[in-house]
């Protein structure tokens, strides 16, 4: 089974550069994105380890990743925004 990669700069690289931008200048977003990246890894590693858990665990653990997921688009990543600021 191929183990799919879903780390943000991964899944959005167009938005590389604001990512790195927005970590650097806003606390939250960094918290969202260390949370993120945390349990992105966990679940690969759980993936390709052959993990105990049930499939409902696992399943829980991917939805907290996509709850986490849905919360990055609330910040505007657009490249002409350099104002950091959360979406209206």
């Amino acid at each position: 089974m191929k183990i799919e990669h879903h780390g943000l700069h991964h899944e959005f690289p167009e938005f590389s550069e604001k990512i790195h931008a927005l970590k650097l200048s806003d606390g939250h977003f960094t918290k969202l994105f260390e949370n993120y990246d945390l349990l992105d890894h966990e679940i690969r590693r759980l993936e390709q380890d052959g993990s105990l858990l049930s499939d409902s665990e696992m399943e829980h653990k991917k939805m907290d990743r996509v709850h986490l997921k849905d919360k990055r688009h609330g910040w505007d990543l657009r490249p002409e925004r350099a104002g950091c600021a959360m979406m209206e």
